[in-house]
């Protein structure tokens, strides 16, 4: 019965996967709920400006999906809600730790504003001024970005760990947000994890924003990279600016 499923949006841009995770896993963790869908999906070429040879090209369309559930430690009979539980060997699937942010005077770095058209309607009196809703084209300032992802996700990715109660060397993959190859390799040093342990479709799909992370997931699970036990580092970082991290471990 689909009338018994709460379904709501969650705006956050190139972030919005990632903190749309989070927000299932708390959902979870109250215990009230036993299955979540979390969908990542953007049409960024409908925004672009496509006179704009140094944006345009970056951006794609996409969309990708996780399911989240309560899970039952194959060991033993504590049960484990989405990673809930932790010990030192990593016990219990799903979320194990988290980290995000968010700073509204970095808005303009990278935005795709409110347009309204103003539209006179007939009233009594003089008639009223409403406004047709649109958006104008994404903007961005590719130098700012690049400075605030390289600045901003080691020390999110670092504050996720420490929240888990995990190591870096306990990584075994790191997933970004899929915007800029060099913006991985730098994080990735930064880190102290090996480009080996990288994973990234970038130049299949561009940037797809939401959809990125699910999309670089679900290609590295089906392609055997990606195995049951292991720990992915993920975070994402965009427009707001908002940035954010979580620590999986893949059941």
């Amino acid at each position: 019965d689909r009338s018994k499923v709460m379904a709501f949006d969650l705006t956050a841009a190139c972030s919005g996967f990632l903190f749309g995770v989070v927000t299932a896993a708390k959902f979870l963790e109250g215990g009230n709920m036993k299955n979540a869908l979390v969908l990542g999906a953007d049409a960024l070429t409908r925004w672009v400006d496509w006179d704009d040879r140094n944006t345009c090209i970056l951006f794609g369309d996409g969309a990708g999906a996780m399911v989240l559930t309560t899970e039952e430690e194959e060991e033993g009979d504590d049960e484990v809600e989405n990673g809930s539980e932790k010990s030192n060997d990593l016990a219990g699937f799903g979320v194990l730790g988290f980290a995000a942010h968010s700073d509204g005077d970095g808005y303009d770095e990278l935005k795709c504003i409110y347009r309204g058209e103003p539209k006179s309607i007939t009233t009594p009196g003089e008639g009223t001024i409403v406004h047709d809703g649109s958006y104008d084209l994404m903007t961005m300032n590719g130098r700012k970005i690049y400075s605030f992802a390289t600045r901003e996700v080691p020390t999110v990715i670092t504050e996720a760990l420490e929240q888990a109660e995990i190591t870096v060397d306990q990584v075994d993959w790191l997933l970004l947000h899929q915007a800029n190859i060099r913006i991985m390799e730098v994080v990735a040093d930064r880190l102290g994890i090996p480009m080996e342990k990288v994973i990234t479709n970038l130049y299949k799909y561009g940037n797809t924003s939401a959809a990125s992370i699910p999309l670089a997931l679900d290609e590295a699970v089906r392609s055997g990279k990606v195995k049951k036990g292991d720990v992915i580092a993920c975070a994402g970082f965009g427009a707001g600016l908002s940035w954010g991290a979580a620590i999986l471990k893949w059941g």
